[in-house]
């Protein structure tokens, strides 16, 4: 271990109430550092998403429901890698409590809701779409949660790629919605699954 690194898992208390379990849902503890890197990096994103989109001419072409469950389903993706690649994210969802695997799981399954939203709403209607990106990510958060620890990091990458390949030969989508499966599959199998150290700078004595 570095001298001048620490990994601190300890989870700062929260309060009670609608505040305790949002800041739970993110992460306790949350620096200032990372909460403003989120920030950053969630508008830059989210900027570029909304360019991208225009220029390509697809957005006039989009009803207001299909225009609505995009730009929710983009937010939500890039604000969520940002969010559980925080060191109080993985402190959080990776403690050693027999019921986070369960939470893990249900967090990971509860998007297939994000599938359905774009496949029937965006895509018209997809359902063989849907069905497959809902069969990689149940198949690949199970082989990632099950893997032994020190396996987990390269199963997800491996998962991941697997993912995003058969969405760009198989699972087709309009070039304009081409960065949501390495979004998708990037927050729910490697930010969210995959344990990480939550290492700081150590502090001087």
């Amino acid at each position: 271990m570095r001298s001048d690194l620490e990994i601190v898992w300890d989870i700062p208390a929260t309060p009670p109430g609608f505040a305790g379990r949002l800041e739970r849902f993110m992460g306790p503890g949350k620096t200032r550092s990372e909460t403003a890197v989120e920030a950053a990096g969630l508008v830059a994103c989210a900027l570029l998403l909304v360019a991208g989109m225009r220029a390509s001419g697809a957005w006039s072409e989009w009803s207001g429901p299909q225009c609505a469950v995009v730009a929710l389903v983009g937010l939500d993706l890039v604000g969520g890698v940002l969010t559980n690649a925080t060191n109080a994210a993985k402190r959080w969802y990776h403690r050693p409590d027999p019921r986070t695997r369960r939470s893990r799981l249900l967090f990971v399954s509860a998007h297939v809701l994000h599938l359905l939203a774009v496949g029937l709403v965006v895509l018209s209607g997809d359902w063989s779409w849907v069905l497959g990106n809902a069969a990689l990510l149940l198949a690949g958060a199970a082989v990632v949660e099950f893997t032994p620890l020190h396996l987990k990091r390269p199963v997800a990458m491996s998962a991941l790629m697997a993912a995003v390949l058969v969405n760009l030969f198989w699972l087709e989508v309009p070039s304009v919605l081409g960065w949501f499966a390495p979004l998708f599959f990037l927050k729910l199998l490697v930010c969210h699954l995959v344990p990480e150290a939550p290492l700081e700078r150590r502090r001087r004595a």
